[in-house]
């Protein structure tokens, strides 16, 4: 087997996250005044590759942005994580992904996505051996069918690039029977408790066991404020979530997998994987938006 020149490759949408604190999220016909407003690069699996990258991994990305403002605040800021944009394809005429989102005084959010470019994927825009170069391809949700489509027919194309699956709710959605060539191929999957419910229509353990048999070789649910579960269906794990301060939840979990993940790429445990995981979450949510709070591999150590 030839050396691989990335540890992990992200697969997904690339946004630009436009954030507004209020005071709580307006119901209908209210009015709530904006406390602040951020701008940050954003998009799941970006997240988690930024991530993983702070962390010392060796990273990459599959995906597309416009040729427009927002795009080249997108590549420079994987340029600074020192993450690899070979494989982002810069689309003419096309306008980045962008989310708009409420933030409210206790982190709590609500996300309206804007695909732009990620919508306009196609698969000539895809180098197939970028993919094969990863140890991991980490792969998570398009707003729309086709790119879903372009990540099914990669997955046909490696050979031994193990996949790491995080569906959000977007994915967790169409369930079971749409997301079958992700979890049979996927070496660990990552959700939250609602998307465990949403995918399998079973609380989280259940779920996972039913995931497992149907091909996962592990799954780890985020809890929140509880931590995490995680089994191989073998052994499980309960991991207790550390207390800090939550300022902005946005990306908690794009950093919790990014932990885990980097545990994963040194052989350790499941039960080392979600503490790290959790322990990246934490730093995460300390400061707004997906990125600004992520650690580096001195923090973790030092936590």
């Amino acid at each position: 087997m030839k050396e691989k020149k990335l540890d992990v490759a992200g697969f997904g949408a690339l946004n630009l996250d436009r954030l507004y604190r209020v005071k709580r999220i307006a119901k209908k016909g209210e009015h709530m005044p904006i406390l602040d407003a951020t701008d940050s690069p954003g998009g799941s699996a970006a997240n988690t590759v930024a991530g993983l990258a702070r962390l010392g991994a060796r990273c990459g990305f599959i995906g597309a942005v416009g040729d427009d403002a927002e795009g080249k605040i997108m590549l420079d800021d994987f340029k600074r994580y020192e993450v690899d944009t070979n494989g982002i394809t810069v689309l003419k005429d096309a306008k980045t992904g962008i989310i708009i989102g409420f933030v409210d005084s206790k982190g709590e959010r609500t996300l309206y996505p804007y695909p732009g470019a990620n919508s306009l994927l196609e698969w000539e825009d895809i180098d197939t051996s970028y993919a094969k170069k990863a140890k991991i391809l980490h792969i998570t949700s398009f707003v729309d069918e086709k790119q879903m489509l372009l990540q099914k027919k990669l997955l046909s194309e490696l050979e031994d690039t193990k996949i790491s699956f995080s569906p959000g709710d977007l994915y967790s959605n169409k369930g079971m029977k749409a997301l079958m060539p992700f979890i049979k191929n996927s070496a660990v999957i990552f959700l939250n408790q609602t998307e465990a419910k949403e995918l399998t229509n079973k609380k989280y353990k259940d779920a996972c066991a039913k995931l497992i048999d149907k091909g996962a070789g592990i799954v780890a649910v985020t809890l929140g404020k509880r931590g995490s579960y995680v089994t191989d269906g073998k052994e499980e794990y309960e991991s207790p979530a550390y207390k800090t301060k939550a300022v902005d939840t946005t990306g908690a979990g794009d950093a919790y997998a990014a932990g885990f993940l980097y545990q994963m790429l040194k052989e350790g445990t499941i039960a080392e994987a979600a503490r790290y995981g959790n322990n990246a979450a934490s730093f995460c949510i300390r400061k707004p938006g997906a990125r600004c709070g992520l650690p580096c591999r001195e923090d973790m150590d030092s936590f």
